[in-house]
């Protein structure tokens, strides 16, 4: 079975990153909604723009992009099992679905704005979704999961694909991990599929990442997220553990993996956690946090509809708070010095003093960056595992202990800036420098 072929009358999207997309009826029922089309106006990076003009992508064009992958991924493990085809049929829909709808409940700014997310008790979320609960506060899986099973999009997706037997609850239980109070139907004769659809929409290897890091890549105008996808695709099978089916990498396709594991970890460091963008995400917590209930994030799913970043920049233009009066001028602090894990020479505690003595406005970010959030996992519902498969025998070895890169970067990168106020930034720099021993560059 190939990649999922559009009906006569399914809508196309161009996409500059895989070509022509299709989408069945059910599918743009859900991408017409207004839920949905909320996420052209939240930007896939964030302040990402500021320093890379180009990465102006949304949410929108990447959870398109994402569902694409996750027929790719899905359809290649497939080939490669004894599924009948309305069975298929019915798991690759299931799995686009939850790809497609794994971004709705992203606030303004993305990642930004979630520190000033109301409580989760305030979502009146089913129990079955505890389990799966990062904190009081609530996440964007929280709202995700609102929007999918108490909004007005949820008589949409019981009404598109109701009657193909997937449910908005089954959707969820692929996006979260937790274990839904009813039957999603992917058991076949006696082997659970969802660990092996879980882990596409959201695992080491998922459609997420793989959509991701081109995308994100090709608008900021970097190489680093570049990786060889259709070798990847190509190499998956599909495995049995425990009567449980497990995604798993053909061992001729390790390398390929490692390569997409060091893409993932090279644009953390040089985009996701580039200094611009973390210098405005931190002005904008002094800003949440010295303005509190200026702006706020809705726990209502249709008054979440008209939070996006639109929102957000109407009133950080208007506020008064000097953090926001930065932000929409784009005065940002200066960059004043970095240092990692592996610099040494330096004494934080005393740099800040020293600032803070020559009264210098400043201010100390930290940041990390891991080769792979499921370092040190093996798998599991929250966690979903991903095997090197060895095609002559069989043998599944997990890949953290099959890839020596999660030994060499089982501990994320932390990387420390310290920030001044532009006009003082020179003679800080100075200071730092007699300090330091060496001029500090910017």
């Amino acid at each position: 079975m190939g990649e999922q072929a559009p009906g006569k009358d399914d809508m196309r999207i161009r996409d500059p990153i895989h070509g022509v997309i299709p989408v069945s009826d059910p599918e743009k029922a859900v991408i017409d909604s207004r839920f949905y089309q909320r996420l052209r106006y939240v930007r896939q990076l964030g302040f990402g723009d500021l320093a890379f003009p180009g990465a102006t992508h949304t949410r929108h064009a990447h959870s398109l992009g994402a569902m694409y992958v996750a027929s790719r991924v899905f359809n290649a493990v497939a080939s490669r099992s004894d599924l009948p085809d309305d069975v298929r049929e019915h798991f690759c829909t299931a799995v686009r679905l939850a790809v497609l709808c794994h971004d709705l409940g992203h606030m303004p700014f993305s990642h930004a704005s979630e520190r000033i997310a109301p409580r989760r008790s305030l979502l009146r979320l089913p129990g079955w979704l505890d389990s799966v609960a990062e904190g009081e506060q609530a996440t964007h899986e929280d709202y995700t999961a609102k929007l999918l099973l108490d909004s007005s999009l949820t008589d949409i997706i019981q009404k598109e694909f109701g009657p193909r037997g997937i449910t908005p609850m089954a959707a969820v239980a692929l996006i979260t991990g937790a274990k839904p109070p009813k039957d999603p139907g992917f058991t076949h004769q006696g082997v659970d599929w969802t660990p092996l659809l879980r882990a596409i929409v959201s695992g080491e290897l998922d459609a997420d990442r793989m959509d991701y890091l081109l995308r994100d890549s090709f608008y900021t105008g970097v190489n680093y997220g570049r990786y060889d996808m259709d070798w990847i695709v190509s190499n998956l099978n599909p495995a049995v553990k425990d009567g449980r089916a497990v995604l798993a990498l053909s061992r001729a396709a390790a390398f390929a993996f490692e390569d997409f594991l060091l893409s993932r970890y090279h644009m953390f460091v040089s985009v996701y956690l580039h200094h611009t963008s973390v210098n405005f995400d931190h002005m904008l917590r002094r800003y949440y946090e010295e303005t509190p209930g200026e702006f706020e994030i809705p726990h209502d799913p249709e008054a979440f509809l008209l939070c996006d970043d639109a929102a957000l920049w109407y009133t950080l233009r208007r506020s008064k708070n000097r953090w926001a009066e930065r932000i929409s001028r784009r005065q940002g602090f200066k960059l004043l010095a970095q240092f990692t894990e592996r610099d040494t020479g330096y004494d934080l505690e005393v740099l800040n003093s020293a600032l803070t003595s020559g009264g210098f406005e400043h201010y100390t970010v930290q940041s990390k960056g891991a080769l792979s959030k499921y370092v040190g996992s093996s798998g599991g519902s929250g966690n979903p595992g991903l095997f090197i498969l060895d095609v002559s025998t069989g043998r599944l070895t997990e890949v953290a202990r099959y890839t020596p890169l999660y030994q060499r970067y089982s501990g994320a990168v932390r990387l420390t800036r310290l920030y001044v106020r532009p006009d003082q930034a020179e003679r800080a720099r100075e200071m730092m420098g007699r300090m330091l021993g060496q001029t500090t560059q910017s």
